[in-house]
């Protein structure tokens, strides 16, 4: 049986409740669109503000500049077979850092960006700072060095961006030298011959050599003999 013809009213009467239906939706989803959570969570552990001290602040400075960190020491895949490399360190400011009660002057660079230590060594009065060969740049020298935590001989060489930037560099170390030896009995313990050879032996490599950074192998075109043991 054919279904009964629908009365034009009833029909136009669904027809305006579909539509005021649909309109309806239309408007709850544009009000959920706009909805913004008013609620509020608290932590379960509340972490209260630590100031964090870097030892700087009991510190004057007397220089700073921004330079680049080499090593001279094995890479990762060398390591224990004698074989030494210069080894990019980081990048960041070279500062000459004076104790503003025990009169002492250290160097202290930071990597930029982390703010890891680089480098972290008393101004000894012994200290030889050699050019680096091909270069007018650059310093090495060797120091006892207490960046990674335990105090360790470290062959550094230190690449600023102009040559005066350099010079600037080796008179403010100069200086600081002059004034630390009042701390250091230079005399008791004249300097070894061994640190200024493993100083110049590194200089003479540093141009000769493609840099690595720390952890990577670096090859150098010609065969370096590494520094001497002490």
């Amino acid at each position: 049986m054919a279904d009964a013809e629908k009365d034009p009213e009833t029909t136009a009467t669904e027809a305006k409740e579909g539509g005021e239906d649909a309109g309806r939706e239309g408007e709850g989803a544009a009000e959920a669109e706009n909805y913004e959570s008013t609620a509020i969570f608290t932590p379960v552990v509340q972490l209260d503000e630590v100031e964090t001290k870097t030892h700087e602040e009991d510190e004057e400075t007397l220089y700073k500049m921004r330079s680049k960190l080499y090593v001279f020491g094995e890479a990762m895949l060398d390591k224990g077979s004698g074989k030494k490399t210069w080894l990019e360190r980081g990048i960041g400011e070279v500062k000459l850092l004076k104790h503003k009660e025990n009169q002492r002057i250290r160097l202290l660079m930071r990597q930029e960006k982390t703010m890891k230590v680089i480098a972290n060594h008393m101004v000894d009065p012994r200290i030889v700072m050699q050019p680096n060969v091909g270069s007018d740049r650059s310093w090495v020298w060797t120091a006892y060095d207490y960046a990674e935590g335990d105090l360790q001989e470290e062959v550094f060489a230190l690449k600023f961006g102009k040559p005066q930037d350099a010079e600037e560099f080796k008179t403010a170390f100069d200086e600081a030298k002059k004034a630390m030896k009042a701390f250091v009995a230079v005399d008791e313990e004249p300097e070894k011959e061994g640190d200024a050879g493993a100083a110049e032996e590194a200089a003479e490599a540093f141009s000769s050599l493609k840099v690595g950074k720390e952890g990577e192998k670096a090859k150098a075109s010609s065969p370096v003999k590494p520094a001497a043991e002490k």
